[in-house]
């Protein structure tokens, strides 16, 4: 009986996605339901927590920021709260969320977004991932730009949208660094898949291995007027 329940269990489960779609398949639809999601986003807002580690040092710090996207891609961050290491806060941290800020008003999404433009593509196999069915490709950049990832990405079966990155930078930001090693989880907030979780660590030569954890929570999420109208309008 015990076994019945189990194999009831498996097999009313979630199944690896079909393979029956080839790479392009998968990243034409990838990128097409990506377009729309970013043509119907009107902005949002969010929480981050920021959270520094390096155990060889003993530094911590932590910064959680507010965050406000407007529907043109640019963020604005407004910093609530800060504790530990003030060297790291101001000189890592801070410049993180500066450095993002700077990218987002220069409008360097489409540069580093995962599109055939930017990356060459291999689908691996499939995966369930938090319960739902995925596709697992691999990613090999087309030019040595650090804000590019060589590595893998799981894209939902179901709505096409990036769950998850893991992988390195495509060239070393640093000379000081041996490898940095990046997870970036997204998480399905309404109609809008957004980033949930980010994760890197880094192999220094001399600091040795520094972690870096940001967490995203309470978004709030608006849909452009314009396809609230034209939606209404077709019913």
């Amino acid at each position: 009986m015990i076994f019945t329940f189990f194999l009831l269990a498996m097999l009313d489960g979630p199944s690896p996605a079909s393979t029956s779609l080839t790479a392009p398949e998968i990243v034409d639809r990838m990128v097409q339901a990506d377009n729309d999601r970013h043509a119907a986003l009107g902005g949002y807002t969010g929480m981050r927590r920021y959270h520094f580690e390096n155990k060889k040092s003993g530094k911590q710090a932590e910064v959680t920021a507010r965050m406000v996207c407007d529907g043109a891609g640019v963020k604005t961050f407004e910093v609530i709260e800060e504790s530990g290491s003030g060297f790291v806060r101001n000189h890592i941290l801070h410049k993180m969320i500066e450095a993002e800020k700077e990218a987002s008003e220069k409008g360097e999404r489409q540069q580093t977004r995962i599109l055939p433009q930017n990356y060459e593509f291999t689908l691996v196999g499939t995966e369930v991932l938090n319960g739902r069915s995925n596709y697992v490709l691999e990613l090999d950049p087309k030019t040595k730009n650090k804000f590019l990832i060589r590595g893998r990405i799981w894209v939902d079966a179901e709505e096409f949208a990036i769950a998850r990155v893991e992988g390195q930078p495509a060239k070393n930001p640093s000379f000081w660094i041996r490898s940095v090693h990046v997870v970036q989880q997204y998480g399905r907030n309404g109609q809008f898949w957004l980033p949930a979780r980010n994760q890197s660590q880094a192999q220094a030569k001399i600091f040795g291995a520094t972690e870096v954890l940001i967490e995203y929570s309470d978004y709030v999420t608006s849909v452009r007027q314009a396809r609230v109208q034209r939606a209404a309008g077709e019913e």
